[in-house]
């Protein structure tokens, strides 16, 4: 890759980058539009090593999702129930703090709680699950409810996103993860979840949460009926914002799984989400990282990926309901060991972090 020439239709734009120059939305399209992904990953490589050296990140981490029960009803979501509809569960506060304590002997440094909008806990319970996870887990950090929820139990609480917000951190909140921002433009969110929070919303509630000191990360799913330009349109806007609060940790392309959806549709290619890969590098420049979902992604693509822009392949995980819902056949979790194994295969050093970036422990790959 490193030798290789550019083509003609991208080559002025490694002359930016390598100058280390924003590229606008129209050359971001270019890039989506050329077919030649090497030379985009040789860019998306010089702006990663900018960034992050050699380093590849992941993170000891498990998942709790209380409840699939969900009132937005989304196209593209198979993880998704409704009262009394075969699979609809919810965890009460008993089983949460069991799988917490369960976790207890684990040296996991943080547990990411995202589920549905339940349509009948009220505005206590969401902050009832935190102080539980805490008080089973106190020297873990809690990355909890994307801004859709938080919007969510706000307005079930009848309170601001601010005061909602506070709340969540006095019962033991650390951080927000990305999701439900979706793609953000009206053509898309009318087609795949008309009733979710709207995507000025999403952008505000990470505003909001940024002001009082949370960091955040931002996602995007692509892969079912967008455009190039929407997915450049998504970027920018992530970019805009990140010039103006700082607060994202990371951002993480969701590749669309069409199994169990209303939407239905086809998987996307290893070629579409290496390609969205680096182009997210490039394009949010802002951004100290940019994370390969494996559970999405699968294992060998979320390992190649390390040589198209991304620095951070996640962490072990420990049972996911969410994507393999959808139909994901990855592991439900990988041990410290293969993620090493994984990162090293690739020629990258391997460094744990917690959930803010700050190393745990990093071992390098042999030279």
């Amino acid at each position: 890759m490193a030798t290789r020439p550019l083509t003609g239709d991208v080559a002025d734009l490694e002359t930016k980058i390598s100058g280390g120059q924003r590229l606008s939305g129209e050359e971001l399209a270019r890039l989506y539009r050329s077919p030649d992904i090497l030379a985009i990953g040789r860019m998306a490589t010089m702006v990663r090593e900018r960034k992050s050296g050699n380093r590849t990140y992941f993170i000891l981490n498990a998942h709790i999702n209380p409840t699939n029960l969900c009132l937005n009803q989304c196209r593209f979501c198979a993880f998704q129930r409704q009262p009394g509809q075969e699979g609809a569960y919810e965890m009460d506060l008993d089983e949460i703090r069991r799988r917490a304590a369960e976790l207890q002997d684990r040296p996991i440094t943080e547990v990411h709680i995202v589920g549905g909008l339940h349509p009948d806990w009220p505005y206590e319970r969401y902050l009832d699950i935190l102080r539980v996870v805490r008080q089973e887990l106190p020297r873990v950090h809690l990355q909890a409810y994307t801004a859709v929820e938080v919007e969510y139990i706000a307005r079930q609480g009848g309170v601001t996103i601010e005061r909602a917000l506070q709340d969540m951190i006095d019962a033991g909140l650390g951080s927000l993860p990305g999701g439900g921002a979706e793609v953000f433009t009206a053509r898309v969110r009318t087609q795949l979840c008309p009733n979710k929070l709207s995507p000025e919303g999403w952008l505000e509630v990470q505003r909001i949460a940024h002001g009082l000191g949370l960091r955040s990360n931002a996602t995007m799913l692509y892969g079912h009926v967008e455009t190039i330009e929407e997915r450049v349109d998504h970027l920018l806007r992530l970019r805009e914002l990140q010039d103006e609060t700082g607060g994202f940790l990371t951002f993480i392309p969701l590749a669309y799984h069409p199994h169990n959806t209303d939407l239905g549709g086809h998987r996307t290619s290893g070629y579409e989400d290496l390609k969205t890969l680096a182009i997210a590098r490039i394009a949010l420049d802002n951004f100290d990282h940019i994370k390969a979902f494996w559970i999405m992604l699968g294992v060998k693509v979320a390992q190649v990926s390390q040589a198209f822009g991304v620095d951070d392949i996640d962490g072990t995980v420990m049972e996911e309901r969410i994507t393999h819902a959808a139909g994901a056949e990855t592991p439900e979790a990988l041990t410290r060991e293969e993620l090493v194994a994984l990162i090293h295969e690739a020629g990258r050093d391997a460094v744990e972090r917690d959930t803010l970036y700050h190393v745990v422990r990093e071992e390098a790959a042999a030279r």
